[in-house]
């Protein structure tokens, strides 16, 4: 198989490159959306121009209610399915009977194990048999984020990761939401940048990072493991 980097895709925009992806690996071209802004401009690009791609989510269980409200409108808007993961319930009833309902409070590691079961581990099962991963991560969001090319091989996963808003600003992102009337989170209007699951996320300050709303009582690098 001839390596796909970033040279491979750079002149092609975004759809394009998509439908180059679904040629080369054919039923295997998936999309995870959390529903934010970013992943909103994909799926818009995705079902506007009927690519190929399967698109789900996971449902961690703890989402604001604003998320599921927007599921909700995505779905009706577009008529597309979109299928939802939840985490393993064996799993979480262990953990909440070991550790309690948000022992996420306590420590890094607590609260990299509960991502671990409520995201982590359904992202592996969604992308069982995937060649191609979709993401809506941009550089700017987080630090970890800022070097990530716009397709990359992750050896462990042993799939192409693609980015295609890697390079987008804040500002290219709303307007497309604006320009193309894409519903989005109402929690981003009240200072929620990322959005995560609700015990874990709040809005952010004027000249906070990005990331600072997620596990704001934490001082580590921001991350659940899905894109580490």
């Amino acid at each position: 198989m001839t390596a796909i980097t970033t040279t491979t895709l750079a002149n092609k925009d975004i759809p394009e490159a998509i439908q180059w992806l679904c040629d080369q690996f054919p039923g295997a071209v998936a999309f995870s959306t959390s529903f934010g802004q970013e992943d909103q401009v994909i799926a818009d690009i995705i079902w506007k121009h009927k690519l190929p791609v399967r698109v789900f989510t996971l449902d961690t269980g703890r989402l604001f209610q604003e998320t599921y409200d927007l599921i909700d409108l995505t779905r009706a808007r577009y008529q597309q399915p979109i299928e939802v993961y939840f985490p393993d319930t064996a799993a979480v009833e262990h953990l909440l009977r070991e550790k309690g309902t948000n022992s996420f409070y306590d420590s890094v590691d607590n609260r990299k194990e509960c991502c671990h079961i409520r995201k982590v581990q359904p992202l592996n099962r969604a992308l069982e048999g995937v060649k191609v991963w979709i993401t809506g991560l941009r550089a700017e969001q987080s630090d970890n984020r800022h070097d990530m090319p716009l397709i990359e091989w992750d050896e462990k996963r042993a799939l192409y990761k693609y980015n295609p808003l890697i390079d987008w600003s804040f500002e290219q992102m709303t307007t497309y939401l604006a320009e193309h009337r894409v519903p989005y989170n109402k929690l981003h209007d009240k200072g929620f940048v990322s959005i995560g699951c609700a015990p874990c996320t709040r809005a952010i300050e004027p000249g906070e990072h990005p990331r600072a709303g997620r596990w704001w009582w934490e001082l580590s690098k921001k991350e659940c493991g899905l894109h580490a």
